[in-house]
């Protein structure tokens, strides 16, 4: 087996298998050639893929925990959505990672800014510096981000000028649900119920929280009255 399909082999079997599902790996023209053109998928014919299986044991490592779970918001079809939902993770799990030549891992991309009506034909584009050059250290780096993410050490795959600080890893480690709470700002929930929808859309009132509601990340001035960034 070729090594690059061997490896992601692994990595989604890694995520898959305890939870009673098979891979096993094939190419888009494969899938394309038994199919009618309106049934194909449209990708070009080398494409790699994966068809995935479940097993007996995918009902009792799967199907049951993910019932018990708050990953159902509403309930339509279980088994395509427990599917879904570990495929999801599939694609978490081997996603590629940026490296920084200056910030290594710790940074972030955030957005674009795009400016209709004004053109450049003229720009050239920027080739990437290659801030991890070799395989090795890629292969440690992928690993690294996809299976060891939590402890951080894979944003050391070059030698950072600056990191984040234990306050903001503090923020980002925590669930987005809970980092509201984190802040010392009033969960959605908290504030007074109204009979008009539209109040669940109210800004946050420029005036101090109230202190029993206050996490570590104390605000000196008034939050803004637009979300940021």
């Amino acid at each position: 087996m070729d090594p690059q399909v061997a490896d992601l082999k692994q990595k989604i079997e890694t995520t898959l298998s305890p939870f009673g599902f098979e891979v096993y790996p094939f190419q888009v023209a494969w899938y394309n050639a038994l199919l009618p053109p309106a049934f194909h998928l449209p990708l070009p014919g080398p494409t790699l893929a994966f068809l995935v299986l479940s097993t007996p044991a995918m009902f009792d490592k799967a199907l049951k925990p993910f019932l018990q779970s708050c990953h159902l918001q509403s309930l339509t079809d279980p088994v395509d959505q427990c599917v879904a939902y570990h495929l999801d993770r599939v694609r978490e799990h081997i996603s590629g990672v940026c490296i920084h030549p200056r910030f290594g891992g710790w940074f972030a991309i955030r957005g674009v800014v795009l400016l209709p009506g004004v053109e450049v034909p003229d720009l050239p584009p920027t080739k990437p510096l290659d801030s991890v050059p070799t395989r090795a250290d890629r292969i440690a780096l992928l690993e690294g981000f996809n299976f060891h993410w939590r402890d951080w050490t894979y944003r050391d795959a070059v030698t950072p000028q600056e990191r984040y600080s234990e306050e903001q890893k503090a923020y980002f480690s925590t669930p987005p649900a809970q980092r509201l709470a984190l802040l010392g700002l009033a969960q959605p929930s908290e504030h007074p119920s109204s009979s008009s929808p539209d109040l669940l859309l109210t800004l946050i009132p420029n005036k101090p929280q109230n202190p029993r509601t206050q996490g570590w990340f104390s605000l000196r001035t008034s939050p803004p009255t637009t979300p940021g960034p």
